[in-house]
C-alpha cells in the first residue's frame, strides 16, 4: 500500500481533478456524515448516490482530450497546467496540514476552534480553497483511532494535504478500509488495541476530513515548528501513528 512517490504527470493530476469535479457535482446530504460507533463499520446514514456522481469509464481520455483542445485553442498553456501540478504536489504537499496539527498541540485555544469550526481554523493560518471548504477535523485519543477514506472516488482535501497518495484512490483501500479496518491499519504497520474504538470516516465531496493524531510522547520541550516536521501525511488520514521522540525515522 505504501505510495511510490512517483511524480504525477499533468495529464494525471487533470484526470484526478475531473474525478473530484464529478463528485462537486453531486446533490450534497443535509444529513451529513456520522462515524461508526462500532469497530471496523462505516458511518450510518450516509448515502453517496446522493453525493458523488458516477464518472464514466473513459474520463481518462476525455481529460486528455479537452486538455489538448484547450492547449490547442490558446486557453490554456501548458506551463500553467505543470505550475499547478507543482504547487499541489510540492509546495503544499502535507506540509499545510502538519502546521495545523503543531497549532493544535500547542494552542488550547486554537485547538478548541479547530475542533468546533475546522474550515475556519485552517483559513486561519491560511489554508483553504477547492477540495477544502468544508472541513472537519476528528482527534485521536487513548480510546478512539480514525481513519479517513473516500468510498467511491478520491475526496481528499488538497490545501492541507495536497494530492491524494495512489493508496488513498485504489479500489482495494476504498472497500477493505470500512469492512475490515483493523486489518488495513495492520498492513500500514499500525496495530491498534482491541479497547480502543476504531472509527471510519467516509468523505464526499461536500465535506473532508482531517486527523488531529495523538501528540508524540517526548515532544513537550519542542517548538511549534519542529512538532510541525514530525507530522506526516498518513497520520493526518489515520493510516499511521507518531512514534515517540528517539524512535523517529
Amino acid at each position: 500500500m505504501a505510495d511510490d512517490g512517483s511524480v504525477i504527470g499533468r495529464r494525471r493530476f487533470l484526470s484526478d481533478a475531473a474525478l473530484g469535479a464529478a463528485g462537486m457535482m453531486a446533490a450534497p446530504d443535509a444529513g451529513g456524515t456520522a462515524p461508526s460507533q462500532a469497530s471496523g463499520q462505516s458511518a450510518a446514514g450516509h448515502t453517496h448516490a446522493e453525493e458523488h456522481q458516477a464518472v464514466p469509464s473513459d474520463v481518462a481520455l476525455r481529460v486528455k482530450a479537452l486538455e489538448s483542445l484547450l492547449i490547442e485553442k490558446g486557453m490554456v498553456k501548458g506551463d500553467q497546467l505543470d505550475e499547478i501540478v507543482q504547487t499541489y504536489q510540492a509546495t503544499i504537499g502535507p506540509r499545510n496540514g502538519a502546521r495545523v496539527v503543531a497549532r493544535a498541540w500547542t494552542d488550547p485555544v486554537y485547538k478548541q476552534r479547530l475542533m468546533r469550526d475546522a474550515t475556519a481554523a485552517i483559513a486561519e493560518l491560511g489554508y483553504s480553497g477547492a477540495q477544502g471548504e468544508h472541513m472537519v477535523v476528528v482527534e485521536n485519543t487513548p480510546t478512539v483511532h480514525n481513519l479517513v477514506v473516500c468510498t467511491l472516488c478520491s475526496c481528499y482535501p488538497w490545501p492541507t494535504l495536497g494530492l491524494p497518495p495512489a493508496w488513498y484512490k485504489s479500489a482495494g483501500y476504498r472497500s477493505r478500509a470500512v469492512i475490515d479496518p483493523r486489518g488495513v491499519l495492520r498492513e500500514f504497520g499500525v496495530h491498534v488495541a482491541d479497547e480502543v474504538e476504531v472509527r471510519v470516516w467516509d468523505s464526499t465531496a461536500e465535506l473532508r476530513y482531517l486527523v488531529l493524531p495523538k501528540r508524540p510522547a517526548g515532544s513537550e520541550r519542542l517548538s511549534e515548528a519542529d512538532l510541525a516536521v514530525l507530522v506526516t501525511r498518513d497520520s493526518m488520514i489515520g493510516a499511521g501513528v507518531l512514534p515517540p521522540i528517539g524512535d523517529q525515522k
